[in-house]
Parts: C-alpha cells; structure tokens; sequence
C-alpha cells in the first residue's frame, strides 16, 4: 500500500504530500492520524525547521474529507460523527495553526473542505495558478467542521466568509489571495520552488524566534489586545533568556551575519 502521505527531507525543511490522487487527496481518518503522527515526529527533530505541504497528483491539494468514510460515522450515531469525524479533524487543523516550525501550504489545486481549512490554519500559503478554492459543506447539509466557521472570518472578513460559506460556490486563487487565505500565487511549475524559496528566507533566522512569533500570533489572535500584548511580552521573555538573542545583537553590532544555534 502507498503511503498516505510522503515524507522528504531537503535540507533543514521536511516536504510532506498528501498521497491519494485517485481520491483527490481526501482526507480519511487514517490520513489524519499519519499528518498527526509526522507532525511530532518533525516537532522533535531539531534538524527540521520548516514544513511544506502539498498535493500528489494533478488535478488537487485535498478535495476535503472523504465522504464515505464519514458518512459511516453519520449512520453511526450523532456522537460518534462528532468523534470520529469534527473532534479528529479540529485538532488536526489546530496542530497546524500552533506548530512551532513555520508550516507552507503549498496549494497545487483543488483545495475544498477540509483541503481549504488546511490552507486557513497553516501559517503561509502560496497558491499555483491551477488552485481552485470552495467551503462546499453546505452541499452536503453541514456546515463546515474542521475549523472553516472560524478561521475564514478572521481571514476575510465576516461578509465575505459568509457569502462563501452559505453558497458553497468555488472561487479562484486571486480572491484567496484578495482575502489573505493565501500569500502569493505562483505559476504551477514554479510552486514548490517558490515555497521552498519561502521556507530559506524564514531560516536565515533564529528557529527559536521563529517559534515565539507563531505562538505569539496564533495565540493573541483569539484573545483582546490587552491579553495579546502580554503573551507578546511572555514570547519575548522567553526568547530574552536564549543563546540567540545574544548571537543576534552581537551579530548586528558587528556587522556580520549571525550564527544561530538555537539554544
């Protein structure tokens, strides 16, 4: 059997593809519990300090969840949808917006349901020009369950979430991009040069910092700017007592590219 999802290695940066194009990259339960299982696996390898992630296939990034897996847990019973299907996919999707090392989306198509709800939590995301976007859970009778009713607000806007949420239409790289659901977009034979080329410029920097920013952003976003500014302070706190604030400064007064060693 295939794996579920591939794992490279380039470099510091793990590259790791959603492996199921004859499904279009739907997410089943045990495609899940392998982007799970990888993700604290990398978490513990200090020699990674960047994710990118991706699609196998031509035609998509995720179509979203696989339906007939889940529609098994519908005829189950109530409980066991909210288990085995939202409860699974929320903490995915919220493992990806707080993981400590800068994770890249990088969107070679379809990316609908759960596929868009990736691309909302990851922290970067660059888009081929073949991307196509939909929140199509509405089709189906459901509003969206891995975390679309609350992470595309914040992206967009409450208007413009909820025209696309309440229509389920499909919509194109430019309005992602015009939303902030993406950063870039980029010709398809360009996208994983351009995501890796993203992924080098953040490691120039100390991963330490990288890690208090995204934790300090992911966190403060759901909170007042009150709260915000003190988990601001406690991120720099932490990051003050390190080796790589001191090789930093040092760095700068010196004139000299600094040598970080992530302690």
């Amino acid at each position: 059997m295939p794996e579920l999802i591939t794992y490279e290695k380039k470099g510091a940066i793990a590259l790791l593809t959603l492996n199921r194009p004859e499904k279009l990259n739907a997410l089943n339960y045990a495609t899940n519990e392998r982007l799970m299982s990888l993700l604290n696996w990398i978490e513990e390898d200090p020699k990674i300090r960047a994710v990118i992630l991706t699609g196998a296939g031509d035609r998509a990034f995720s179509a979203g969840a696989d339906i007939h897996e889940f529609s098994t847990s519908v005829k189950a019973s109530v409980e066991v949808a909210v288990r085995e299907f939202c409860k699974r996919g929320q903490t995915m999707t919220a493992r990806l917006e707080s993981f400590p090392k800068p994770v890249i989306a990088a969107v070679n198509g379809i990316a609908y349901g759960g596929g868009c709800e990736i691309t909302e939590a990851v922290h970067l995301a660059i888009a081929s020009e073949r991307a196509i976007f939909a929140k199509p859970e509405i089709n189906i009778g459901i509003p969206p369950t891995f975390g679309g009713t609350q992470r595309l607000p914040r992206l967009a806007g409450r208007k413009r979430a909820l025209e696309l949420l309440l229509t389920g239409d499909s919509f194109s790289p430019e309005r992602a991009l015009e939303m902030g659901l993406v950063n870039k977009i980029v010709p398809h034979d360009q996208l994983l040069p351009e995501a890796f080329e993203l992924a080098e410029r953040i490691l120039r920097h100390s991963s330490l910092a990288a890690a208090r920013i995204i934790s300090a952003v992911t966190r403060g976003l759901n909170t007042t700017i009150e709260e915000g500014l003190l988990i601001e302070r406690e991120q720099f706190a932490r990051m003050a007592a390190t080796d790589d604030v001191h090789e930093g400064l040092a760095a700068w007064i010196d004139r000299r590219p600094p040598q970080y060693t992530g302690i």
